[in-house]
């Protein structure tokens, strides 16, 4: 939509209508935006491709906002909505790509398990990751229907992804290298995990190969 610099906007706080904390907001010619995603000066690849796959490629109204150390990415709103909105809110969910991503590796593991380990290895698969996504509280995927779904959906093809946090996909990272680890004895899964981001777009794949790199969960899929 727009690459601004810090000079065309005006940024100022406001408080979260169910937190107790700060929310910037960046104001451009009447309009607003919430943060998104902020990026180090050296991520200026990075920042960009994000930025043009929102806009250009799910029609998303966002702002580049170019400044001497960092890029940031804002996505518009209504105040008003903001006022009316879910508790959630003022913290972005992560970028669609890295969650994608991030499902599809769970969803190969449990694929493996399946096929060399058999059904019951399955089942108990099933359950060590429910019980990481409910002490976790990991959103929209408390039932059982849900953690299957996650599963076995394609993400690729589901109506929503689930609405979670980069925090959410570092302990998923974690908690899955962790229970493949206890499934397998070793951590040669991991090469496999990552060939199925193959699903995604060249640009995906790169954006969440760097990504990984850069996360704290990351080395142990390097």
């Amino acid at each position: 939509m727009f690459i601004l610099k810090r000079q065309d906007v005006d940024i100022k706080t406001m408080h979260h209508p169910q937190k107790d904390q700060q929310i910037p907001i960046l104001s451009y010619q009447g309009q607003t935006f919430r943060l998104l995603s902020v990026f180090t000066a050296a991520q200026e690849d990075d920042a960009r491709a994000l930025w043009r796959d929102l806009t250009d490629n799910r029609g998303k109204a966002c702002v580049l906002l170019e400044e001497p150390d960092r890029f940031s990415i804002w996505g518009k709103i209504r105040l008003d909505q903001f006022d009316e909105a879910g508790p959630d809110t003022g913290t972005p969910t992560a970028e669609a790509t890295y969650i994608k991503a991030c499902l599809l590796m769970l969803q190969v593991l449990y694929m493996d398990v399946e096929d060399l380990l058999g059904a019951k290895q399955a089942r108990q698969f099933e359950g060590d990751i429910g019980k990481m996504f409910a002490a976790w509280k990991f959103p929209q995927a408390v039932t059982p229907d849900a953690v299957k779904n996650l599963l076995t959906v394609d993400p690729l093809a589901m109506p929503q992804l689930p609405p979670w946090q980069d925090h959410h996909l570092h302990r998923l990272l974690e908690e899955t290298h962790r229970v493949g680890k206890d499934f397998f004895g070793n951590a040669n899964f991991t090469d496999r995990a990552l060939e199925a981001i193959e699903d995604l777009t060249v640009n995906e794949q790169a954006l969440f190969r760097r990504w990984l790199q850069q996360s704290p969960s990351g080395k142990l899929w390097a």
